[in-house]
């Protein structure tokens, strides 16, 4: 298996525009790393990407939503999720969730104003797509 490297530069540029500078995760280069990144053979049209969230204490996301399907595991801290009219719930490392394409996720943060929090972060999207886009206003 082949793991690609990409710098936070190229992420942005490549998988988020014509996104504002600041991703949903975070507008810290380095709060969001990609992994790697696939074109599964089983999954035509699709890319699949797993990175990793890391919120600082206290840090949170802005609203958005993923055009793929997402499923997130807290691998550090909690991190505090809300999706479309569900009620928030508190994750701990360990735990996890899924989120099916489209999903309004209004809320992600940490869930510790003392404590950095970390996520793992897999991606099932279409090609050209990008991972996270923001809600539209």
């Amino acid at each position: 298996m082949r793991t690609i490297h990409l710098p936070v530069a190229l992420l942005t540029l490549g998988l988020l525009v014509p996104l504002s500078p600041a991703w949903a995760h975070g507008e810290k280069p380095d709060q969001v790393k990609i992994l790697q990144e696939q074109s599964p053979s089983n999954a035509p049209g699709k890319k699949a990407v797993m990175l990793t969230v890391s919120y600082g204490p206290g840090q949170a996301s802005a609203a958005h939503q993923h055009p793929g399907a997402v499923m997130a595991y807290v691998l550090e801290g909690a991190v505090t999720s809300k999706l479309n009219d569900e009620t928030e719930k508190t994750y701990k490392a360990g735990e996890f969730w899924y989120e099916a394409p489209g999903t309004v996720h209004s809320v992600s943060r940490n869930a510790s104003k003392t404590a950095p929090a970390k996520l793992l972060v897999w991606s099932l999207v279409d090609e050209g797509r990008p991972v996270t886009e923001p809600l539209s206003q």
